[in-house]
């Protein structure tokens, strides 16, 4: 028994206590700092101003105006982009005479295909104008809204004024081309039908907008003659704030087939008459578009008189 003592003794004594194993010195590891991230550069805000073009009734001249008010305010020294928002029936890089210098296009960039500064195209004779086309062989519908506000988002930090030229209709291309922008200006020719179709779109901008209004392709010798609504005939249904009056004019069709926007035309009343809008979406003073009536005086006779009677 003594001999089961002694060995128990010396086996208790082997084994180390709790409090003593508790008490050595216990190695720490080194705590790995996480690597610092670099900081995310942060985002300028939009100060650039986007503006769509639009009228519901196809035809009116929405990409004329875009095309001749763009080069216009680039003109004054505006940094200035335009948009073709009519995705399958791309015709503003034609009416500016850059259809041969598209490569990519507007899909391209919010498909991540192309960079927006790859997509961009200079303008050949203004340099502070820039074009950004729409594709001409896909669908509208191709389009996701979100993603055009946030192109146009990009381009009011790079440019002063976003120009966004709207396709005709109500529809998806319609949505897409007012996402995004803070303006409207509504483009309407003396037909009733023009003025119902312009009267419908007013009604699905938002309700905190109050659009801009430019009459075009105004025949003064037909309205004096009772034949053609006048503009106070025109905006007596819509009542928008007067921004610019456009008269029909054979040299329109032949400076868009040529590519050479008005606006550039020294010798051009349509071109004076583009110019003298830039002034007024810049905040200049300039001449009130809305001494304009049907009795064939002040502005309007002069108009008729530029024109030949017409």
């Amino acid at each position: 028994m003594t001999t089961m003592m002694r060995a128990f003794e010396t086996g208790a004594a082997a084994v180390p206590s709790t409090l003593e194993t508790a008490a050595s010195p216990v190695e720490l590891l080194p705590v790995v700092q996480p690597a610092p991230q670099p900081a995310q550069p942060e985002l300028a805000p939009p100060h650039g101003r986007a503006i769509v073009i639009t009228s519901g009734k196809g035809g009116v001249g929405k990409t004329t105006t875009t095309a001749n008010l763009g080069t216009a305010l680039a003109a004054r020294g505006q940094r200035v982009v335009l948009v073709d928002a009519d995705v399958g029936l791309r015709n503003l890089d034609i009416v500016l005479g850059l259809e041969s210098r598209v490569r990519f296009h507007l899909l391209d960039v919010l498909e991540e295909k192309a960079t927006l500064e790859e997509a961009l195209i200079r303008d050949k004779r203004t340099e502070s104008l820039s074009l950004l086309a729409a594709a001409q062989t896909r669908e509208k519908e191709d389009v996701v809204t979100a993603q055009m506000t946030t192109l146009i988002e990009e381009l009011r930090r790079r440019f002063d004024y976003v120009l966004i030229d709207c396709p005709a209709g109500i529809e998806k291309g319609f949505k897409n081309a007012v996402a995004g922008a803070q303006h409207a200006i509504i483009v309407c020719t003396p037909e009733v039908s023009a003025v119902r179709d312009a009267d419908r779109v007013v009604g699905l901008l938002p309700n905190d907008w109050r659009p801009d209004l430019i009459v075009n392709r105004v025949r003064p010798q037909l309205v004096k003659k009772g034949k053609m609504l006048s503009v106070d005939d025109v905006n007596d249904i819509l009542r928008l704030p007067l921004l610019g009056v456009i008269a029909e004019e054979p040299g329109v069709i032949v400076a868009t087939n040529k590519g050479e926007p008005l606006a550039l035309d020294p010798a051009s009343g349509i071109g004076a008459a583009y110019r003298a809008i830039a002034a007024k979406l810049v905040g200049e003073e300039t001449p009130d578009a809305s001494d304009v009536g049907s009795n064939g005086g002040g502005w309007f006779a002069k108009l008729g008189a530029l024109l030949g009677g017409r």
